[in-house]
């Protein structure tokens, strides 16, 4: 058995900024509010929405799968994701970034730690007591009204959509990644990336009718090493993940310097 070696992890906390009215749905189960077809995710003691850290990394995962045109092979309940189908391929050409940052499921025969922990991101308390007070149709909420067109007989079928409003603010998210070796510096920026490719699509549901749009902003990197974890360091913070992009390359040298190999 290969031993794991954990030498540290990088911290990237930001704010996500709905630009447009996001959906992401929950069950249904006890938020059914008259005449709403579709209710948004909501934390069952505070009925606050939340943005659950799966939807945001399963849509990183995606976005990053398509980019790098790796095949959504294996279906796990209701999606599809890419997964290296054996070990081979799991490693080649310095192991598949996929499979490393966002890890495969249990039941494949071999496995590796997973690099990127997202966890679920709760409304601003600024924006929560903003959508409190304001004279929204549902607490916390919007309602948007949408008509689906039969194409054979044009028959217009009203649906409504709960959404959190445009400009309310969830936050700060936690993205963490694991440093387990060398290659884990440069796979990193497979992250960033994976952010700038979420605010260029959109995150939940309804995408392509105009929800969704989201920005990530007030971003800081901090740093903690295995020998010293209790004290982390701070790399620097920044208005958006394009700026953090355009930093990547000193964010690298600083990580290697903060986070030894040994």
């Amino acid at each position: 058995m290969t031993d794991i070696n954990l030498f540290g992890r990088v911290i990237i906390n930001a704010n996500i900024e709905a630009v447009t009215g996001l959906h992401i749905g929950g069950s249904g189960t006890g938020l059914e509010i008259g005449g709403v077809d579709k209710s948004v995710i909501r934390n069952p003691l505070t009925k606050q929405p939340y943005i659950p850290g799966s939807s945001l990394r399963g849509k990183m995962r995606s976005q990053t799968e398509k980019r790098l045109g790796k095949a959504q092979n294996n279906k796990i309940a209701q999606v599809t994701i890419h997964t290296c189908k054996n070990e081979a391929d799991y490693t080649k050409d310095g192991g598949c970034v996929v499979c490393h940052v966002f890890g495969v499921p249990a039941e494949i025969g071999y496995s590796g730690p997973t690099r990127l922990l997202v966890r679920d991101v709760s409304l601003s308390p600024e924006s929560a007591d903003a959508l409190d007070k304001a004279n929204t149709e549902l607490r916390y909420a919007e309602i948007k009204t949408e008509v689906a067109i039969d194409r054979v007989t044009s028959a217009a079928t009203p649906r409504s959509i709960e959404r959190v409003p445009a400009g309310a603010v969830f936050g700060p998210a936690e993205l963490v990644f694991g440093i387990y070796e060398k290659a884990d510096f440069v796979r990193l920026k497979t992250v960033i990336e994976a952010m700038q490719l979420v605010e260029d699509d959109y995150l939940g549901g309804a995408g392509s009718r105009g929800s969704g749009k989201v920005k990530f902003t007030d971003i800081k990197v901090q740093a903690r090493n295995r020998r010293d974890y209790s004290n982390p360091q701070t790399f620097g913070e920044f208005e958006s993940v394009q700026a953090l992009a355009d930093s990547f390359g000193k964010m690298e040298n600083w990580l290697e310097s903060q986070i030894p190999l040994e």
